[in-house]
């Protein structure tokens, strides 16, 4: 077993706690489903959202999933101009039997854009 890095982001198309539950929930439940992983697996897990998201935590989401004794924290990305809006990143480290190659990274909608040489 090897500790692997997992990474995934999506862009929210509005500034609303229950919208951001909703997209992060679902970039969240990609990413274990797409590397055969549960909770289980998970060590912890950054999260940064643009500078323009602050009605909700980004982990909140992934307390709300049933991740609750897994160390979470969040930051705030770089305000760098022309960058994408409204976007969550998250940086998941987990255990897995899978070769760094074959880790599946998440970019759901419009964030692919973010990262078309890793995004699944």
């Amino acid at each position: 077993m090897a500790v692997r890095a997992v990474r995934g982001a999506v862009q929210l198309e509005r500034d609303e706690a229950g919208h951001m539950d909703e997209q992060v929930g679902a970039l969240l439940t990609a990413v274990l489903e797409r590397n055969s992983l549960g909770a289980d697996d998970l060590i912890s897990i950054w999260f940064t959202a643009t500078p323009d998201l602050h009605s909700d935590f980004p982990a909140a989401a992934a307390r709300k999933l049933g991740i609750v004794d897994v160390p979470l924290i969040c930051a705030q990305e770089l305000d760098i101009a022309g960058a994408m809006p409204r976007v969550v990143r998250i940086l998941a480290h987990v255990e897995s039997d899978k070769a760094r190659a074959d880790i599946n990274h998440v970019y759901l909608g419009a964030a692919a854009a973010l990262r078309r040489d890793i995004a699944q």
